[in-house]
């Protein structure tokens, strides 16, 4: 067993201009519909909540790039963060790219200006 952590932290200004000026293109190639559909629900907060999943999504990438050694080519869609139904955020891989078995505790954070998400990875 591998247990690995990971932590990233990141301005939620540089999301809201990326989401700004790219537009959909960003939004598609970075986060899932249902991502989107949440942090969307979120209205003025919404850059926060983009922004704390990009951190999660770099956080987690940082913590199991060492155990994959190259085996797969992973994308930001690879990885969804979503929420249950007390609001704690929990990770979906995709299993036709990851075939073992992989277990992953997030904790993300946000306010106006910055976010940060930290994650244990298991494998």
């Amino acid at each position: 067993m591998n247990i690995k952590c990971g932590t990233d932290i990141i301005e939620v200004e540089r999301i809201k201009k990326a989401i700004e000026k790219l537009g959909d293109k960003f939004l598609n190639e970075v986060y899932t519909k249902n991502e989107i559909q949440y942090c969307k629900s979120k209205n003025i907060k919404k850059f926060e909540h983009y922004a704390a999943r990009f951190a999660a999504k770099e956080a987690i990438f940082k913590a199991i790039s060492p155990l994959l050694h190259n085996k797969y080519d992973l994308t930001w869609l690879d990885m969804e963060i979503l929420n249950n139904e007390e609001g704690r955020p929990y990770v979906i891989l995709n299993k036709e790219k990851i075939n073992e078995k992989v277990e992953i505790d997030i904790s993300l954070s946000h306010i106006k200006d910055y976010a940060i998400a930290n994650c244990i990875v298991q494998m």
